[in-house]
């Protein structure tokens, strides 16, 4: 099932090391996992520590301390309301555990027939069956639609392709937060359960965060309508965005939150969902638990290495790295764009926010027309940057899932001035390379086309 990749076999800080001995600078952490970079001695002592003691007992019979003390830490952070944190193995089993929570509360509290779940276009929760049905990817969609279960899908907030000529960003926010209340009529406002939207998107959308009039539009049409709202953090939580949940610079709270990627920091397989009060309360008064699980809840080694990932993370005051650094990394990649011949007429936009930025490349910027997606754009820039020794996180299909690209960058929350510097040179030399390529094929087509018969 592999394709031919090269053979990783180590790592330091931003930077990963082949078999060969090539290095590669990590700019996108992975799928924006590694937030502490590579070899960080204290988590893997406290791996080695947890496996000394104890490696594994089941949450269906034994509590660990691991996972006491990170439930503790990640409450006493989160927003307020959120008591309760249930551990998984993914983002995507956090988000199956999310779905199967918000309908076990309305079935606790009286209220079965809630049954709907809207989730917007052009997102992405998974690829677990539960989390797949709520994307909006539609490439990985397609080939397991008929097992999906049916969601209904709004808009994505997307003011580069969806603001109005002429509309202000505000008359956007609420124009494109209308788009949940229509849908819940539509369903019948005593059938939906939940609407569930990732709050800064990640790689099918590329960085794109809302305002924050947006959420708040939403959290008030969900209260309006006695819908839970839950909000995916799997990517741009747990620091990622400069803040430890995202939804904190959006001034919301949801009902329910999930997390994964940053929470282990890719040392260990990890994911928690958050619950409020309300949630947990119905619970306890009903059936006195949630009706899911997985043999690895729980798991105590990856609870002890997430919980060591969190205070490395505080210890070494990341957060404001992560803000400085992102703003220098948005900065530096808008300027850098502009100023190259060979990159201007392709920059669409740069967007993002801490450490999870991506740059929409498109055709032609007068039109924000997108390359033909037969060109393969994305594709080729993730090869040829790692040919360049550069780690990146390009995506097609950004537009509607079969038109459009951008590069992702999430580089781990360690980095500096001077790889910020670099990632985005590398960056450049790629897109410059793979569009000077595609130029020239587009153009000898075009001959081709022209020559008469």
């Amino acid at each position: 099932f592999s394709i031919d990749l090269p053979t990783l076999a180590g790592g330091k800080g931003c930077f990963q090391f082949d078999t060969g001995g090539k290095r590669y600078l990590d700019a996108s952490g992975g799928a924006a996992v590694s937030c502490l970079g590579h070899g960080h001695t204290m988590v893997a002592d406290a791996i080695k520590a947890q496996v000394d003691k104890v490696a594994y007992g089941h949450s269906g019979f034994f509590n660990s301390e691991p996972a006491e003390a990170l439930a503790e830490r990640l409450v006493a952070q989160a927003p307020d309301g959120l008591s309760r944190a249930l551990f998984v193995g993914s983002g995507s089993e956090a988000v199956e555990a999310a779905i199967k929570l918000a309908r076990q509360y309305f079935i606790e509290i009286g209220e079965p027939e809630r049954h709907h779940i809207i989730a917007r276009r052009q997102s992405y929760h998974g690829n677990t069956l539960g989390a797949l049905s709520v994307s909006g990817n539609e490439p990985r969609r397609l080939p397991y639609s008929s097992y999906l279960f049916d969601v209904e899908h709004i808009a994505p907030y997307y003011p580069l392709r969806q603001q109005l000529p002429g509309e202000s960003l505000t008359a956007y926010d609420q124009r494109a937060a209308g788009e949940l209340e229509e849908a819940v009529l539509r369903l019948g406002p005593g059938n939906v359960t939940a609407f569930i939207a990732e709050t800064v998107c990640g790689a099918t959308l590329g960085a794109q965060p809302a305002s924050a009039g947006y959420f708040r539009r939403i959290r008030k049409i969900c209260d309006t309508y006695g819908i839970l709202l839950i909000l995916d953090e799997v990517m741009c939580g747990m620091g990622r965005t400069g803040t430890m949940y995202a939804c904190e610079a959006d001034d919301v709270v949801p009902d329910i939150v999930t997390c994964a990627k940053g929470l282990g920091g890719g040392f260990q397989p990890i994911g928690a969902v958050l619950a409020n009060d309300k949630i947990v309360h119905a619970l306890a008064m009903g059936s006195g638990q949630l009706r899911h699980g997985h043999t690895y809840m729980a798991h105590p080694v990856a609870c002890a290495a997430a919980l060591a990932v969190q205070e490395a993370i505080k210890a070494g005051d990341l957060l404001s790295n992560v803000r400085l650094q992102g703003q220098r990394l948005k900065e530096a990649l808008a300027t850098a764009f502009a100023a190259r011949p060979a990159l201007r007429p392709h920059l669409g936009e740069v967007r993002g926010r801490g450490l999870l930025v991506a740059v929409e490349l498109v055709a032609e910027a007068s039109t924000l027309s997108p390359f033909d997606p037969a060109l393969g754009v994305a594709e080729k820039i993730r090869r040829t940057a790692q040919n360049m020794g550069l780690i990146c996180y390009p995506s097609a299909g950004t537009i509607d899932g079969r038109r459009g690209d951008h590069v992702l960058l999430a580089p781990p929350y360690i980095a500096t001035a001077a790889e910020i510097e670099l990632a985005v040179e590398l960056t450049c030399r790629a897109v410059e390379t793979v569009v000077s390529q595609v130029s020239s094929t587009t153009a000898r087509q075009k001959r081709a086309k022209a020559r008469p018969t």
